[in-house]
């Protein structure tokens, strides 16, 4: 998963116009911990889709960009627009509907 920080948002995110599946975390988070496996089978299954992560702790204002108040939270965002996102941990099959409702 590539890693998102201030100096790559802009290109990597901001200017993709693949859907970006954006997991925001920290690494003393148990949820954020078990959501990564996941997210990981998910980029496996969509090639088209550009997984990344933003650690929230060494980000603090890219998680402001996303008004994280609550990890894990993933955000879905193409084109430069805010689509949706999810917070908490949840099953493999929310995110991959998402996904399919997005890409």
């Amino acid at each position: 998963m590539l890693v998102i920080t201030e100096k790559n948002f802009e290109s990597e995110i901001e200017k993709s116009d693949k859907l970006c599946v954006i997991d925001l975390y920290a690494d003393w988070c148990g949820p954020c911990r078990m959501l990564s496996p996941v997210l990981e089978e998910l980029e496996g299954e969509y090639a088209e889709v550009k997984f990344c992560k933003i650690n929230v702790d060494s980000e603090p204002s890219l998680a402001a960009i996303f008004r994280v108040e609550s990890i894990p939270l993933v955000a879905f965002v193409k084109d430069n627009t805010y689509l949706d996102m999810s917070l908490g941990y949840v099953p493999k099959e929310k995110l991959a509907s998402m996904i399919e409702q997005y890409k």
